[in-house]
């Protein structure tokens, strides 16, 4: 496997109920349409050492299959909104239970220990496109997740939303604010809420 391709995700989360309409997000100013929605199921295995080292380094590591970024995926620690993520095309290379070297490699900074399957994510995903004048300023995802924790086998159901910027998104601090401002005024109006979880690992986990 080749060099992962590394990008920074700017993102917010919310929890919102099974029956949650979606938000009317072509009341935000900058927002002038909005794409049809495209159904995306995912399939993920999470792993980490005996003693949880990634999780407790705030780091994830998966075997992806499903959407356009089928892969492994390492996530690192979270930092305000943003999180690096560092990908690779499955390519054939890694089986369901078997970390590629290219991976490990990557994940020597926080363990070099062997990892087993931590948890199984299944989800299915709508994504819309937020577009503006220049592109596409954001991502909105629909997920409605089911998860097990594999330690313990036990199952769990919910449904979230998250917002990631895109590459018409504001450049600058101010500007990602007022729009993030913008979509969490038209979250709350839907009847969504903040997220109790930073992540779905965690919150696959009981964290």
């Amino acid at each position: 496997m080749t060099e992962g391709s590394r990008t920074v995700e700017v993102e917010r989360k919310y929890d919102v109920d099974v029956s949650t309409p979606l938000p009317h997000w072509v009341e935000i100013e900058s927002v002038d349409a909005v794409t049809s929605g495209e159904l995306r199921e995912l399939d993920a295995r999470y792993f980490d050492t005996a003693d949880a080292a990634l999780a407790r380094a705030g780091v994830a590591v998966r075997r992806r299959t499903g959407g356009p970024d089928a892969g492994w995926h390492i996530k690192g620690p979270r930092e305000g909104d943003g999180r690096l993520e560092i990908a690779w095309p499955l390519d054939g290379a890694g089986e369901e239970g078997t970390i590629p070297d290219a991976v490990s490699d990557a994940l020597a900074r926080w363990t070099t220990a062997p990892l087993t399957p931590l948890a199984r994510i299944e989800n299915s995903r709508t994504a819309y496109v937020l577009t503006g004048l220049a592109g596409a300023i954001a991502e909105f995802v629909d997920d409605r997740v089911r998860a097990t924790d594999l330690r313990h086998g036990t199952q769990r159901v919910w449904r979230e939303w998250e917002v990631e910027l895109g590459p018409a998104a504001p450049a600058d601090e101010a500007g990602r604010d007022a729009f993030f401002a913008a979509v969490e005024a038209a979250v709350f109006a839907a009847g969504g809420r903040a997220a109790a979880s930073d992540s779905k690992l965690a919150r696959a986990l009981g964290f």
